[in-house]
């Protein structure tokens, strides 16, 4: 594992958002969803995640996730992912979301 400084750090923004809406995406080389979420003043954005094991679009709506949201735009399929959902991978490679314990103003950074 490399060290990083702190300045380093300090350049991730990684913010609170709440998720608007979540659709298929078949397109897609491996399962994923398509995800709208409200990151609050830095605005609505759209990210692609593959978490189709752990979540149905029905429990995804309304919850709050933290996501990167200063990475350039990524190209996947005919989708631009316009954040990066973050979470850790289970025993099987799955993705669970990083959670947020209580509800924060969407765009809270993380501190």
């Amino acid at each position: 594992m490399q060290t990083i400084s702190w300045a380093d750090f300090e350049k991730v923004e990684l913010r609170a958002g709440t998720i608007l809406q979540v659709l298929d995406f078949p397109e897609a080389r491996k399962p994923a969803y398509k995800l709208q979420v409200d990151f609050g003043g830095y605005g609505i954005r759209w990210s692609s995640a593959q978490i189709t094991k752990h979540y149905t679009k029905e429990e995804l709506t309304g919850r709050q996730i933290v996501g990167v949201t200063n990475f350039p735009e990524k190209q996947i399929a005919n989708f631009k992912s316009e954040f990066l959902v973050t979470g850790f991978a289970d025993e099987q490679g799955d993705i669970v979301l990083t959670a947020i314990e209580r509800p924060v103003p969407n765009g809270s950074r993380l501190v």
